[in-house]
């Protein structure tokens, strides 16, 4: 009788396991292909560059079997994965594929251009339709009347992952824009979902903000997705970076440039800013409120933003002739590859506690 059970999701077979996994991949899954590749980018800058190559191939390969898991999500519980992508606490996590493939895409950029091309037009078809179609599902939510009462809907950190895949497109546009025959369009792509960002940015701080502050439907308290606050700053003073350094002659960098590099070092100011304030928070959950820490996929959503402060302080700095900014980046980038080893290890352990418990028991 218990090979009849391994065609189930109750059994413990190759088949079973894929299954099991298939239903239980979250949709912001992809968070570890970004803390990856970004870590990946930081061990580079390090002068690490082996290991970042190590780790931009295991983002790349993350990439496929997760977009494997993605499509049997869709397959075997469509129901499960359209909820998440209305629900305003998970569907945003969706989103987490276009700035993964974006990450792995710009590292890939100097040996494999045309992977960086492919994975940027695949991201930007996802994000027209992630980005338009998670805030239309919830609006229209509330006008079909799920919702019983108009109201805010419960904001949180994932929702930033909003303005960090928008702004993962510019860093592509501004990645590619180098050849002469797309400069000029590219530019003004990087440029424009630059723009986007920061004013989605605006936008949901606000928003949040408030809702951290009158602790309105703040469920569980400040949770490690919360760190995206920070990550959405250091993509956007990445991007800017990128932008501020586009081939010469460009006519909209001429427009926009004091813009992009007055904002982007404000924000970055504040992103780091944001640092105590969050380690603070997570002192208060795990210390004094003693919640255990354990192995969780928005954990990934702390090393993401560590490692693109990192890398996002570096450039910044380096490429402006501000000394002591790139040196807290290079200081910062081995805080991120700490953070990736930790949650990584943690990540094993809970795997390895899972393969044990679905072991069949001997008669």
């Amino acid at each position: 009788m218990s090979g009849a059970a391994s065609g189930t999701d109750s059994g413990t077979g190759p088949l079973s396991l894929m299954r099991v996994w298939w239903r239980s991949q979250p949709p912001a899954a992809f968070a570890f292909v970004m803390a990856t590749g970004i870590v990946s980018a930081a061990l580079t800058d390090a002068g690490v560059a082996a290991a970042g190559l190590a780790l931009l191939w295991l983002a790349a390969a993350a990439l496929v079997l997760l977009t494997v898991g993605l499509a049997g999500r869709l397959c075997v519980g469509r129901s499960a994965a359209v909820a998440a992508f209305r629900n305003p606490h998970s569907g945003f996590g969706y989103l987490t594929m276009v700035a993964a493939m974006n990450v792995v895409g710009a590292g890939f950029h100097g040996s494999h251009p045309a992977v960086t091309w492919t994975l940027g037009i695949i991201s930007f078809a996802l994000w027209l339709f992630l980005a338009y179609g998670i805030p239309l599902s919830m609006m229209l939510r509330t006008e079909m009347g799920e919702s019983a009462i108009p109201r805010l809907l419960p904001v949180d950190g994932t929702w930033f992952l909003w303005v960090v895949s928008t702004q993962s497109l510019s860093v592509a546009s501004a990645t590619l824009a180098g050849g002469d025959q797309t400069k000029r369009l590219l530019s003004d792509a990087a440029v424009a979902f630059w723009g986007i960002g920061i004013m989605l940015y605006l936008t949901l701080t606000t928003l949040v903000i408030l809702r951290l502050l009158t602790g309105g439907e703040n469920r569980g308290g400040i949770v490690p997705t919360n760190w995206i606050f920070m990550g959405a700053t250091a993509i956007t003073v990445l991007a800017g970076s990128m932008i501020l350094h586009l081939p010469a002659g460009v006519p909209v960098l001429e427009l926009a440039a004091p813009t992009v590099g007055g904002l982007s070092y404000l924000l970055w100011a504040f992103g780091l800013w944001w640092v105590p304030l969050l380690v603070a928070f997570g002192v208060w959950r795990h210390i004094i409120r003693r919640e255990p820490l354990k192995y969780a996929t928005a954990l990934w959503s702390i090393v993401f933003p560590l490692g693109m402060f990192a890398v996002a302080t570096y450039h910044f700095g380096n490429e402006n002739g501000m000394p002591l900014v790139a040196l807290l980046g290079l200081w910062a980038n081995w805080i991120a590859v700490s953070a990736w080893i930790l949650v990584a290890a943690g990540m094993a352990a809970a795997a390895v506690a899972f393969l044990r418990r679905k072991e069949p028991v001997a008669d």
